[in-house]
């Protein structure tokens, strides 16, 4: 079994999205590991997006996940990076397939409603970012 990070982000919570997009995952027989609600941290912020920390639009990036609670879980399944990631759909909401999450709730490039892991190395780091 393959371990991912999701997180809904602080316009998912803020729009009361959270259970509908837990059902998506659980409704495709995705399980459900560890789940909760919590604020980042400039820190934690910096740590979890260490990539885009030195690109431009992280400022913007950081302000956003900084404005509000997110809500992160653990998913578990056969090849679920890849699948949330199919799930998930086009990070720009414009491109993002119905039917994918972004795609259904989202409204723009930068309010994306959700994070997931993009590979198995990145969710390994991530759930460790979030979960002990």
């Amino acid at each position: 079994m393959e371990r991912t990070l999701v997180f809904v982000k602080p316009d998912g919570v803020k729009r009361g999205l959270v259970g509908k997009i837990l059902a998506r995952f659980e409704e495709k027989g995705i399980k459900l590991v560890a789940l909760r609600q919590l604020e980042m941290d400039a820190e934690l912020c910096d740590k979890h997006y260490i990539e885009h920390v030195e690109q431009p639009f992280y400022p913007n990036l950081k302000a956003y996940i900084l404005s509000g609670p997110i809500v992160a879980m653990v998913l578990e399944a056969e090849k679920v990076v890849s699948m949330v990631r199919l799930m998930v759909g086009a990070t720009d909401a414009a491109e993002a397939a119905p039917g994918t999450l972004r795609g259904d709730f989202a409204i723009s490039k930068s309010e994306n409603i959700v994070h997931a892991s993009d590979s198995v190395a990145s969710a390994n780091r991530e759930i460790a970012n979030f979960f002990e």
